[in-house]
């Protein structure tokens, strides 16, 4: 059964089309592999596997009738805990909430459920999805699957743990400032974080996103086709588009690629990063690309900024709280967020506008290239129980210096496997492309993808 785990999507439904493998059987395979690994890296929250069983059965009649519902009709799928379905409480990773169930599916949600797709599980995140990391109040620890002493990073935390522990092929997180793309990077994962408004989000927010974490590129971009489909809840959702997100073929001959190895502060990139993303713009470069290295977009106060506005704002979300849900919070996150009580609506708002000065320094980079490659991650891997890689809550963001600045930009970036570390521990390519120019960037990891192989092994379960 592991090895119908290693099909795609489009193999799954070319199987299902062909009645040679139904949806209820690969559940079934889906299904032992999380009992192989759930127990050891905890990625699911409100996992209801009698349910799966019902919607694959459902969807095995259906593709018996030659009546699919969708593209995804039959493929398991998990959301990040944050994403709202109807009838479920969402905890937002803390012990602080009241669990009322949702009244409606969010965007994501309804797409899914329209296409047929078999909703199994929500995936974990830290408290209020502030983190990259799997620690939380409310879930229980999450953990890296290719090795459980080490973090899968967030706060699409468990979305990632549970893509690289083999739960299925499609599993969506959501991305503020690196938390589809961090984590995807630390799991050995694709990671889509598409432009702003490609996929419809509810609740709206200045740089959030939602995307796919999968296995191979092909499978972010068949979701793609679903996800995309504009919604009304979303103020910022962009028109229908008529992409065909599975069309690949790019030519990067006389393509300017930048190489970004330098995010201009927060954590620097390990000696190891910095090497695995020259040897994949080394490959761009012998395609005929002309690769070149530029100067970071970021700046120190670019990102002291944020970090302040962002602590303002969340002391303002969770400031009317009674005492005793207050003190439920995640001690790190609580000491972060109440030193936003003393920062003035001035201070905020200068710190906002350092969203801004990110855009312009994004919008003027790409003047000058027509794609970006940078680490995703500046390290290799940190402790499974720590909040962030410097787990300091006075340094809460060193480690987003390369992909924050583009949800502030809005432009789609993607993380790729580029290779391991010599722990073992997967390592991430940033792709990143111009706003709105979301195949480009689908396009360009595929070609990488096509010359790499993408990732050929797994994380074992532990004990075997």
């Amino acid at each position: 059964m592991t090895d119908l785990l290693h099909l795609t999507i489009k193999d799954l439904l070319a199987h299902f089309r062909a009645k040679t493998l139904s949806p209820y059987e690969y559940w079934l395979a889906v299904e032992a592999r999380i009992e192989a690994f759930e127990p050891h890296i905890a990625a699911l929250y409100a996992y209801d596997p009698e349910s799966a069983r019902a919607q694959a059965k459902a969807s095995t009649e259906r593709w018996l009738r030659d009546a699919p519902q969708g593209m995804l009709d039959g493929i398991p799928v998990t959301l990040k805990e944050l994403i709202a379905t109807k009838g479920q409480p969402v905890p937002l990773g803390t012990a602080a909430v009241e669990l009322i169930p949702s009244e409606t599916d969010a965007p994501v949600a309804a797409r899914m459920k329209e296409d047929g797709a078999v909703i199994f599980a929500k995936t974990t995140c830290p408290d209020y999805g502030m983190l990259s990391s799997g620690l939380s109040s409310f879930h229980p620890l999450s953990r890296n699957p290719w090795d459980l002493s080490q973090n899968p990073g967030g706060s699409s935390a468990g979305a990632a743990a549970a893509g690289a522990a083999g739960y299925g092929p499609l599993h969506i997180g959501t991305d503020i400032g690196g938390s589809v793309r961090l984590p995807a990077g630390w799991t050995g994962l694709f990671g889509f974080k598409p432009s702003h408004g490609r996929i419809p989000v509810d609740p709206y927010y200045v740089g959030r996103c939602a995307g796919p974490m999968t296995r191979c590129v092909d499978d972010a971009a068949i979701a793609m086709a679903t996800l995309s489909r504009p919604d009304w809840r979303d103020g910022t959702s962009l028109p229908p588009n008529e992409f065909d997100w599975m069309d690949h073929e790019i030519d990067v001959r006389g393509m300017r690629i930048g190489v970004m190895l330098d995010a201009g502060c927060g954590l620097g990139a390990e000696p190891e990063i910095r090497d695995a993303v020259l040897a994949a713009a080394k490959r761009f470069e012998d395609a005929g690309a002309v690769v070149f290295e530029v100067e970071p977009v970021m700046t120190r106060a670019m990102l002291d900024g944020l970090d302040m506005f962002w602590r303002a704002k969340f002391w303002g979300d969770i400031r009317n709280l009674p005492d005793e849900r207050r003190a439920k919070i995640l001690p790190y996150i609580y000491q972060w967020a109440e030193k936003g009580a003393d920062v003035t609506g001035v201070e905020a708002v200068q710190g906002f506008g350092q969203t801004i000065e990110m855009r312009k320094t994004c919008g003027r980079l790409f003047t000058t290239v027509d794609a970006m490659l940078t680490p995703t991650n500046p390290i290799v891997s940190y402790p499974a129980d720590w909040a962030s890689p410097t787990n300091d809550p006075e340094q809460p963001f060193e480690h987003i210096a390369f992909t924050v600045p583009w949800n502030m930009s809005e432009q789609p970036a993607a993380s790729i496997n580029c290779g391991f570390s010599k722990s073992g521990m997967p390592i991430g390519l940033q792709i990143v492309g111009p706003r709105f120019d979301d195949m480009r960037v689908l396009k360009l990891s595929k070609l990488f993808e096509t010359w790499t192989g993408g990732v050929k092994t797994w994380p074992q379960p532990p004990g075997i």
